[in-house]
């Protein structure tokens, strides 16, 4: 799964305290820093360079100086803007921030719900992007009569390979149901029951692979299209013609919410 940094500048203290509280309950969210004014927040994005930004523009603290024109002074000096998230109380200014290019315009009290649904945007903008610049590649790179043995090269399949002592293990990743951490290594599950034991940490696999693997428990990345049921009362995911329930965690609840709404975009029915 892709990592986010954020930076969050506010006046309010505690403010900033519930941002950073909610966005703790994203494991793709990785705090950096916060401010409580303009210089300060300035100062921080421009070394740390983070991927959003959590900006309050109407402070209680006038000394403060935070406003939308915080924007305008990253455009003097950074090629690529940070993604800035407004986060206010007053909705009178959300159009002046749209005016502005803010990413989103989130109001306090700040829900999870509220962050849920701005990582789901950007998931679904950098999708969008993807296909793009692919479709660009191949039009514009490849003559007519190539073009379809580009697109078999990008659709195909991603392969794991296991190494070990000269042993390589190929295992195609749509077959696998799930990754079960223990201690320094970890145990992938095959669909047909198959298991094999990989002498790398559940973290290396989760930096490491992406949709529709997701993390849900300290033990366990899921991936997501072997879940046949979602019980939130148990905590418990069922795979799909298996008797396995595979435990998710309150921290990574986040995650699990993030795949009933992914089940919600498809061809779906809810009855």
């Amino acid at each position: 799964m892709k990592k986010y940094s954020y930076i969050i500048i506010d006046d309010d203290a505690e403010s900033i305290m519930r941002t950073k509280t909610i966005a703790e309950g994203f494991s793709e969210l990785t705090f950096m820093a916060s401010a409580t004014n303009y210089q300060d927040g300035l100062h921080m994005v421009l070394e740390n360079k983070p991927s959003f930004v959590f900006l309050e523009i109407d402070p209680e603290d006038l000394s403060s100086n935070l406003s939308l024109a915080f924007i305008n002074e990253l455009h003097r000096y950074l090629a690529v803007i940070p993604k800035i998230i407004v986060t206010t109380s007053k909705k009178g200014l959300a159009f002046d921030a749209i005016q502005y290019g803010v990413f989103d315009y989130l109001l306090k009290p700040l829900m999870h719900i509220d962050l849920l649904k701005t990582t789901l945007k950007l998931e679904k903008i950098l999708l969008q992007t993807n296909t793009v610049e692919i479709n660009e590649v191949v039009s514009v790179a490849t003559p007519p009569s190539e073009v379809s043995r580009v697109s078999n090269v990008v659709e195909k399949p991603l392969i794991i390979c296991i190494k070990s002592y000269g042993d390589y293990r190929y295992l195609n990743a749509a077959d696998i149901a799930y990754f079960q951490a223990d201690n320094n290594s970890t145990d992938i599950y095959l669909s047909t029951g198959e298991m094999i034991t990989a002498f790398k940490t559940l973290k290396h696999f989760e930096s490491i692979l992406s949709h529709p693997f997701i993390r849900i428990h300290n033990s366990y990345i899921i991936n997501q299209n072997y879940i046949a049921r979602i019980h939130h009362g148990n905590s418990v995911c069922y795979i799909k013609n298996s008797p396995k329930k595979i435990p998710f965690s309150k921290t990574y609840k986040s995650n699990v919410d993030v795949i009933i709404t992914n089940f919600a975009t498809g061809n779906y029915i809810e009855i």
